[in-house]
């Protein structure tokens, strides 16, 4: 096993995720057990409601865990401060930008603010890193336009670019292709795969391009109400795991192609 895959980045042992009420507990999904290895691009995987979105806030901290655990290089999650939780992780989520009147440099450059000083001001490393970032993600020739001038696929591109920006080991998107069409999906998810090859950093996203994520990603986490699954693809497909992630009556998986089709 190589150095790149005996690192592990991220682990849970025995999670259950969902909701508390001052009535009851609501158990989305439990005994999730996952390990997430450096330099590997991951798919979040299931059917709609499952319950995925509920588990990244849970990786991320955003939402509290019912029960087991889950460590971040090792630490607990509820041991880090959120200054530290912010150079070890970054998140790039579905929801619209705060102000869209930023410059797409002034966007990048706020993946910065965890290391930056009380005054905020960016030093000659910082400048540095956003431009390297700009150029790996391809968009050198966007760093002046603002945010609001941007295509959908050009803001991705570029919330992607704060996430690398922020220099994380980690970095988590939530649906990084909704709203795109099919070009653009094709372009983000290929993009992950190029950023986790190049930059050594984990990069795990949810996605319904279930077969895209089986041709592109090195581990998929699937998400059923029966159970979390984690695997290769080709082992999951070998398993027979994706048979079963739709009811029968409409899409069926095809083995031989490794993806969805119309039942006929």
């Amino acid at each position: 096993m190589s150095e790149n895959k005996s690192h592990t980045i991220l682990k849970t042992n025995d999670l259950s995720i969902g909701y508390t009420t001052k009535k009851e507990k609501k158990v989305i999904a439990s005994n999730i057990n996952i390990e997430l290895h450096k330099g590997e691009l991951v798919g979040l995987i299931g059917a709609n409601g499952i319950g995925k979105s509920t588990l990244l806030r849970t990786l991320t901290n955003v939402q509290h865990k019912l029960g087991g655990s889950v460590t971040i290089n090792n630490i607990p999650l509820e041991n880090y401060s959120n200054i530290n939780l912010a150079k070890a992780l970054s998140l790039v989520l579905t929801e619209s930008l705060g102000s869209k009147n930023l410059t797409v440099f002034e966007l990048v450059a706020l993946g910065r603010q965890p290391y930056t000083n009380w005054v905020g001001n960016l030093t000659v490393e910082d400048f540095k890193i956003i431009n390297q970032c700009l150029h790996q993600t391809n968009i050198d020739d966007l760093k002046h336009k603002k945010c609001y001038e941007l295509s959908d696929g050009q803001l991705q591109k570029s919330m992607i670019t704060r996430a690398l920006a922020q220099d994380t080991d980690l970095i988590i998107l939530d649906e990084p292709t909704t709203h795109l069409d099919m070009y653009h999906k094709a372009y983000i998810l290929k993009l992950l795969q190029k950023l986790a090859k190049e930059t050594n950093k984990t990069i795990l996203f949810s996605s319904h391009e279930i077969d895209l994520a089986i041709q592109l990603c090195d581990t998929l986490i699937v998400m059923t109400k029966d159970s979390v699954i984690t695997d290769q693809p080709s082992k999951l497909i070998e398993k027979g795991t994706f048979n079963d992630l739709f009811p029968k009556d409409l899409i069926v998986f095809d083995d031989k192609t490794g993806s969805f089709r119309v039942k006929k």
